[in-house]
């Protein structure tokens, strides 16, 4: 009577373990992945007053995104 439900806590030990124990695999390169580069439809924030634009509609000065001409001379 005991062998038989060791053998079955075994048996779904061994289930629980293949199945829904998994750990997900991390390889070395997404570890050090660089910061991806924004898309046509990503939104950045402006470095001068916060305001979330389109990458399209951004200005790209130096690294940094603004949402306006505005914000690119104030900034400066």
């Amino acid at each position: 009577m005991i062998l038989k439900f060791l053998m079955i806590a075994a048996v779904i030990a061994v289930v629980y373990f293949m199945f829904f124990k998994t750990k997900p695999t991390v390889t070395t390169t997404q570890k050090r992945s660089k910061p991806k580069k924004p898309e046509a439809n990503d939104m950045v924030e402006c470095a001068n007053c916060g305001i979330y634009v389109e990458v399209q509609e951004a200005i790209l000065s130096n690294g940094k995104y603004y949402c306006s001409r505005e914000c690119l001379t104030q900034a400066k």
